[in-house]
């Protein structure tokens, strides 16, 4: 229960975290809120029953004006400028990492808050402007207000620097490949132990029973909404399932594509689906580009993009791409490690009330070596480096299955190199590195039987 709680509230932060807006519009609050606690004190000074610090600026009404207009100006410059820079990173990621690269580039906490800072500022300053005015004393001036914009514009000065460094660095192709990477790791760890059921005894029929009577007599469950699967409410679905006595399987899972009136789930028995269907809102979200909260297939499908990209004749970026294949090998360690995603989740009573269809190891596997093998015929170097992907992977695998899901793929790349690798010294280094992996794999004592454990076979 816990870890479904953890990946909601993951999902929520994601959501939330993945656009402009937020963090600019908190700071621009932020900014109202100090202004307004330093023109009470500005307001207290003024009557006389408050000395503000000999630090704080002093000056004429004219003189305040003319400070805060020249910072308002210089700020709405900045911000424009901040816009430029953000769409011209956006525009490179997009032309040179793919368009699915835009999401990291707009979730970063950094351009947010950079914009964030200059907006709150500038917002800040045009309050201070607009409180100089006459009074019963004389002009109010804000002398504290207009001391605190000095100082918010040298933390801006600061945020500047920062965000220009942040920039050259965030657009290099190593840093952009780690942050995936970390978002891979990130989803592998938030998704790795998730409980589905704790306590008391298991009833009811067993899985192999249930998918029988699923496939003879369910009831079939319409999408109700076009768009990529995004999250799934497993806890919401296992109750609306237990309140009406049915069990619940999910035909699709998050990352898939799902088609307004095509089939969603499955529901046993067949009366409950018109119920199920009509609460299935309140289970699922759907929304128009993948999220890594339940499918951490998006990252390893983000890497093998942009290996995929730089072996084209356009970029010949060879390099690139075996970067790509040394983090897909650290990613699928964990997952060959930690990754036993379970598809049956229970009620509190130990009845079986959803079979969901988690993605699984051997279809990970797939996904990150075979686009790009296929991809790199006549390139030793990126065959040579997926084999010794392939045997740190297998050197912490857990089971014989999902060795020889590890074999299957290094057989293929040794055919690929046979097939298209023209030099003979090639194809022997390539050779030599397929024979270290047979020799891991009887080291580790793999039978060579079928079938990977830790996790379900999936959906592709």
């Amino acid at each position: 229960m816990i870890g479904r709680v953890h990946l909601e509230s993951q999902w929520r932060r994601e959501a939330l975290r993945t656009n402009l807006w937020l963090v600019p519009t908190l700071e621009v609050v932020a900014a109202v809120g100090l202004f307004l606690g330093t023109w009470s004190l500005d307001r207290a000074a003024y009557r006389g029953s408050l000395q503000l610090p000999s630090w704080v600026i002093s000056g004429t009404a004219d003189a305040a004006r003319q400070i805060l207009a020249s910072i308002a100006a210089a700020l709405i410059t900045v911000v424009g400028v901040v816009f430029s820079i953000m769409i011209v990173t956006l525009t490179l990621a997009s032309t040179q990492f793919g368009p699915r690269m835009l999401r990291t580039f707009i979730r970063d906490r950094t351009t947010q808050l950079t914009l964030g800072t200059f907006v709150g500022t500038f917002v800040y300053a045009i309050l201070a402007l607009v409180s100089i005015g006459p009074g019963s004393h004389g002009d109010f001036v804000p002398h504290l207000s207009i001391t605190v914009c000095m100082a918010l514009v040298l933390v801006d000065l600061a945020v500047l620097i920062h965000f220009i460094h942040h920039i050259a660095t965030s657009i290099q192709l190593p840093h952009v490949i780690a942050s995936i990477a970390a978002d891979l790791s990130e989803a592998i760890e938030a998704g790795a132990g998730e409980p589905e059921w704790s306590g008391g005894v298991e009833r009811g029929p067993p899985v192999d029973e249930l998918l029988a009577r699923l496939d003879a007599a369910g009831g079939a469950v319409p999408a109700p909404s076009s768009g990529y699967l995004q999250f799934v409410r497993h806890r919401t679905l296992v109750r609306i399932a237990a309140e009406l006595g049915a069990v619940v399987r999910l035909d699709h899972r998050p990352g898939h594509f799902l088609v307004q009136g095509h089939q969603l789930a499955t529901v046993w028995p067949a009366e409950a689906a018109p119920e199920v269907a009509r609460s299935l809102a309140r289970a699922h979200i759907t929304g128009s580009s993948r999220t890594l909260t339940q499918d951490i297939a998006f990252a390893v499908d983000q890497l093998v993009e942009i290996a995929i990209r730089a072996l084209s004749s356009a970029v010949n970026d060879t390099f690139t791409t075996l970067t790509c294949i040394d983090w897909l090998g650290e990613g699928l360690c964990r997952i060959a490690a930690h990754w036993h995603p379970n598809p049956v989740h229970r009620d509190r009573a130990g009845y079986i009330r959803v079979l969901a269809a988690p993605v699984g190891y051997e279809r990970l596997v797939q996904r990150a070596f075979e686009k790009i093998r296929q991809a790199a015929g006549g390139m030793p170097a990126v065959l040579i480096r997926q084999l010794d992907a392939l045997a740190e992977i297998m050197a912490a695998t857990t089971a014989p299955g999902q060795r020889q899901v590890l074999l299957d793929q290094a057989e293929m790349i040794e055919r690929v190199s046979t097939g298209s690798v023209p030099e003979p010294a090639d194809r022997e280094d390539v050779h030599r590195r397929y024979l270290a992996l047979l020799a891991l794999h009887e080291r580790l004592g793999a039978g060579g039987g079928g079938g990977a454990s830790g996790g379900g076979g999936g959906l592709g």
